[in-house]
């Protein structure tokens, strides 16, 4: 009598080319592939911060899940919210210079939104989770030596809090500690079990 055969786990797969992203899933220690998702990451008009982040963390999983069929995909996105506008990544020093001056002695909450799909299951699911970060009332020098050392341009908010960018901070509140640097850990492992996929049983 034969032994019925078991499917095989699937793929993972982390729909992010982010270094940071990377970074975190490997403390998971599961084998993932990367992959990047094509996605349009403009804001739609009027569009909440909080809501674009969910609508892109899904759309990026859903789109990368697309090429790969019976895999697992993870896709993730985040938003910084200052007073209902959405604050981006710099992208050159300008930029940041003026980010960390709007930024300064205020209050921002990050949106960092993490999806999971399986198409195979029918599964895709996205959760959210805000981290309340206050700056402290940094001069320019301080902001302008901060840049030149971290030169942290592919950050919404121009600050790295895992590195030096943690001395620009007051305070940082949040119940998923790793969210704020771009992957919520405690809400990606729940979706991974949910897409059948268990950290702590298969980490190597």
């Amino acid at each position: 009598m034969s032994t019925p055969t078991l499917p095989a786990r699937p793929r993972l797969i982390l729909g992010s080319t982010s270094p940071y992203r990377r970074e975190l899933l490997q403390r998971l220690r599961l084998d993932f592939e990367i992959d990047a998702p094509r996605v349009d990451e403009s804001p739609r008009p009027g569009e909440p911060p909080a809501d674009l982040a969910c609508r892109l963390a899904l759309e990026k999983a859903m789109e990368v899940a697309s090429r790969h069929p019976g895999s697992v995909v993870i896709g993730a996105d985040q938003v910084a919210d200052l007073d209902g506008l959405a604050v981006g990544k710099p992208g050159t020093h300008a930029a940041a210079v003026a980010q960390l001056q709007a930024l300064r002695g205020r209050s921002v909450v990050f949106h960092t939104a993490v999806a999971v799909v399986r198409a195979d299951a029918d599964l895709a699911r996205v959760l959210s989770t805000a981290v309340a970060v206050r700056f402290r009332p940094l001069s320019d020098a301080e902001i302008t030596r901060y840049l030149r050392l971290e030169q942290p341009y592919d950050c919404a908010g121009s600050a790295k809090c895992e590195t030096l960018g943690i001395a620009l901070l007051e305070s940082i509140a949040s119940d998923d500690p790793t969210a704020l640097v771009g992957l919520p850990l405690i809400r990606t492992c729940a979706l991974l079990r949910a897409a059948g996929i268990d950290p702590l049983a298969e980490a190597a």
